[in-house]
């Protein structure tokens, strides 16, 4: 169950990376077009379509693929300068404090996206830009990703209970 879990991570986190790689080159196809439209106007269209509304689902939707991975790889910003001080014990029973609110706020953050999604669908919502888009698509990915980030931080708890040690902490973390 692990290394599907891991699969699921890190293909999430790659998901994400070729979002934005997406992006920049979606950005910069609009700078050549602006720019070929200085130099022979009318020529080729100078704009794409909608594209800043296309790169502003794929940044909200590489943003919300990343957490997950990030958060298993000991990306997110922790800080630990009280924690360190704690005895071992006091240290794992803040962590698993920390790991049960992050869970009741992400599952509370779900259930509100969820909610999002259908009702889009409900109510058929579109975006407001030149191609309108369905909005439940980009919505979907978002609540995918605070679904995948609930089950890491579920699986963070779970490992950190039945380790009984940090599961997130990296060697170079200050």
């Amino acid at each position: 169950m692990r290394s599907v879990l891991t699969t699921l991570y890190q293909t999430a986190g790659v998901l994400s990376a070729v979002l934005i790689a997406a992006i920049c080159l979606l950005i910069s196809a609009q700078i050549v077009l602006n720019g070929l439209g200085r130099l022979m106007p009318g020529a080729l269209p100078s704009t794409i379509p909608s594209y800043a509304d296309f790169a502003g689902f794929m940044l909200a939707g590489s943003t919300f693929l990343a957490m997950a991975y990030t958060l298993r790889s000991g990306g997110h910003i922790r800080v630990n300068l009280m924690v360190q001080r704690l005895p071992a014990r006091l240290a794992l029973a803040c962590e698993a404090l920390s790991l049960i609110l992050a869970i009741i706020f992400v599952g509370t953050a779900l259930w509100f996206s969820t909610a999002l999604v259908l009702e889009s669908l409900h109510y058929g919502d579109v975006s407001n830009g030149i191609i309108p888009v369905s909005l439940w698509i980009p919505q979907s990915v978002m609540a995918f990703g605070i679904a995948l980030l609930l089950i890491a931080l579920l699986h963070t708890l779970t490992d950190l209970v039945l380790t009984r040690r940090s599961v997130l902490a990296t060697p170079d973390e200050v």
